[in-house]
Parts: structure tokens; C-alpha cells; sequence
């Protein structure tokens, strides 16, 4: 059986816990925040994820493990959760929250109405765009979180794309006549 590597400073027990929490749950609330655009539903689903961290402890390697894992596990909640809501949503997009990182658009008409549109996307694209726009991650580390094939990550990614581009045209369009 491997050992378990450290992952938290030599502290013990609840401080190394307290600890990564610390660490973390910036990246797992900003995740969830930008998947669900609802802040109280992204934080109740980072506790979530943290709770089922600390009984999953045990199982972490390493500090890139610890990081994998809490993207996948915030992940597949964030889809599980967009599933679950498919016929009602969390909040009207009027309602839409602050970003947990500041987004610099140089039009904020052209902002919310890309924010809309990302919201309308299936919940796998929907993720996958955060991922890689908001989260930063190349397409490998995404088909890592999201567990499927790379190739599945960047033809998602480019059909999001293309959506998103063509109903954005449109949309601007009809505002400009």
C-alpha cells in the first residue's frame, strides 16, 4: 500500500486542514460561483466539497492530487447540481453575482449579455468554458477534472466557441438597427 504524502504544512490534525481550506477554497468558490451564478449556491457547494475532503483526506498524495481533486470533485457537483435544476434555475440572470476574480471587459453590455449566453450552454460545455476562460486551464487539465478525452475537451470547447460567437453577433446586430 502507497503512503499518503503530506500535503498540508507539518502541521496536525485540524490546523493542516484549516490550512488548506485557507489555500483552496478561493479556486473551488470561484469555480462554482462562475458555473452556477449563484454566490449562496456556490458557497454551500464549496463546503460541500470541502467537507467531503477532510473524510477523503486519507486518500490525498500530494499537493498537485489535493489541487486535481478539488477541481474534479467541485466539477462533477457543479454539473450535478445544473442537471438536477435543468427545468428552474438558482436566480434570474438579472441576479447575475460579483465575480470572485474581476473581469475587465472594455463593454459591459457586450459582458453581460456573453455572461447570458454562457449560461444558456449544456452544463458540460458551461463547464468546460469556466474551466478554460475563467480558471485558466489548459484543455489536458480539463479533460483531467472533467474526466473524459482531451479531444472531447477541445470540440467542446471550439463548438462553445462558435456558439457563443454567432449568437453574440447576432444579438449585437439586432441592437445596432
Amino acid at each position: 500500500m502507497a503512503k499518503s504524502l503530506e500535503v498540508a504544512p507539518p502541521r496536525q490534525g485540524l490546523d493542516g486542514f484549516t490550512h488548506i481550506v485557507q489555500e483552496h477554497q478561493a479556486m473551488v468558490f470561484s469555480l462554482a460561483c462562475h458555473f452556477l451564478q449563484n454566490r449562496a449556491a456556490a458557497e454551500d457547494l464549496t463546503q460541500e466539497v470541502f467537507v467531503g475532503l477532510f473524510e477523503n483526506l486519507h486518500t490525498i498524495q500530494s499537493p498537485a492530487h489535493l489541487k486535481s481533486w478539488l477541481r474534479q470533485v467541485t466539477s462533477r457537483r457543479c454539473i450535478d447540481i445544473a442537471r438536477k435544476a435543468r427545468l428552474r434555475r438558482f436566480l434570474s440572470l438579472g441576479d447575475t453575482p460579483e465575480p470572485a476574480q474581476e473581469i475587465r471587459l472594455a463593454d459591459p453590455l457586450i459582458s453581460r449579455r456573453l455572461q447570458t449566453l454562457v449560461a444558456t450552454l449544456p452544463a458540460k460545455q458551461r463547464m468546460a468554458v469556466v474551466l478554460r476562460y475563467q480558471e485558466d486551464l489548459d484543455p489536458s487539465e480539463i479533460a483531467s477534472a472533467l474526466g473524459i478525452p482531451l479531444n472531447s475537451v477541445k470540440s467542446i470547447l471550439r463548438r462553445s466557441i462558435e456558439f457563443l460567437r454567432t449568437k453574440l453577433t447576432r444579438q449585437m446586430s439586432e441592437v445596432s438597427q
